[in-house]
């Protein structure tokens, strides 16, 4: 761990003296591609720094940050694009905005609910306990608090990552989640409720340029499909790179055709929607079901496999469990210390 904790401090070292020069130099040069080839290296590091990270909660957070969030948010500060229009006054400005899921909304703050945060934070603790007794759960049970545990660790760690930046800017925290379990479509799932930093990034830098590409070709009426496909592409390709961090091992490709599944699945659901339009209407209860039970078959079958298979499960608990020892043992020193 403490190899681990001294790669972790050379990583962020490093990140913000990359910033420096993104701030100081590169925002100086004209705006479009020759930013973008100033950028290079930049983008280069950031894929290569996680590397040194073998242990998930360290790995897998700074693969996000660094390799999704860091990398995307760079590009549109290439074409000086929102939030870079203008290019923010201060540099830990510049930082928040780069790397952690916030963004300025005018002082207007969205106070989030504290109790159902602590609410979720001990579920998770609970769902660890569960896993405990893992051996004598049915398989599927296992996956579905694997789901739920996803959901709630991404939720918390994208929150309490942004917290610091609204507390020194006066930043509205980004909403990360909106109770995906309530979605009614695919749409309504991957567009409005699930990870939105995420949605936020891929609209302005894959989907909309496809957009407008396709729209010289099919018509504005259908350059959707092209443009929520390739868009689910790319979310899977960063899906794939982001689990060979975590495994170590050569892609499987079954979590990139996972979002191909969604992607046309979604073009599909919106097409479907643009022909029918309000002539017809599933129930709300019974497209709500219909969503998740697609969402949890598909994920069974694409997005869980790869983990199982290389027992990331397994580490993710043992990780935990060594930091609870590791804060047992600390509160143990410090009462030894003082009594």
């Amino acid at each position: 761990m403490e190899g681990e904790l001294k790669n972790l401090i050379n990583l962020w070292v490093i990140s913000i003296l990359c910033l420096c020069y993104c701030y100081y130099i590169a925002s100086k040069l004209p705006k479009g591609p020759f930013r973008f080839f100033s950028l290079l290296p930049v983008f280069y590091l950031f894929i290569i720094l996680p590397l040194n990270l073998t242990t998930f909660h360290f790995g897998a957070t700074s693969a996000f940050f660094f390799i999704w969030l860091a990398n995307f948010k760079l590009l549109l500060f290439s074409f000086n694009q929102p939030p870079f229009s203008p290019i923010p006054a201060s540099f830990f400005h510049f930082i928040s905005l780069i790397f952690l899921p916030v963004k300025p909304k005018n002082n207007q703050f969205h106070n989030p609910n504290l109790i159902l945060f602590s609410v979720k934070i001990l579920i998770v603790a609970i769902l660890f306990h569960l896993y405990s007794y893992k051996q004598f759960l049915h398989r599927y049970l296992i996956l579905a608090c694997y789901c739920l545990h996803l959901y709630l660790e991404l939720e918390i760690i994208l929150a309490v990552s942004a917290i610091p930046a609204r507390a020194v800017f006066g930043f509205d925290l980004e909403p990360q989640f909106n109770e995906p379990y309530l979605a009614t479509s695919l749409q309504d799932f991957w567009g409005r409720r699930w990870n939105l930093m995420v949605t936020g990034i891929l609209r302005p830098t894959i989907y909309f340029p496809i957009r407008r590409f396709f729209m010289r070709f099919i018509g504005s009426t259908w350059a959707f499909i092209p443009a929520f496909i390739a868009t689910f592409v790319v979310s899977g390709l960063m899906h794939e790179v982001i689990y060979f961090y975590i495994t170590r091992v050569s892609p499987t490709w079954e979590v990139t055709w996972f979002f191909i599944l969604h992607g046309i699945c979604v073009a599909v659901e919106v097409a479907v929607k643009k022909m029918v339009s309000d002539r017809w209407r599933l129930r709300g209860s019974v497209s709500r079901a219909l969503t998740l039970s697609f969402l949890a078959v598909t994920g069974v079958w694409l997005f869980f496999p790869q983990l199982i298979r290389n027992k990331i499960d397994d580490k993710v608990i043992g990780e935990y469990l060594f930091f609870v020892d590791l804060v047992k043992q600390t509160s143990i020193g410090y009462v030894s210390i003082f009594f």
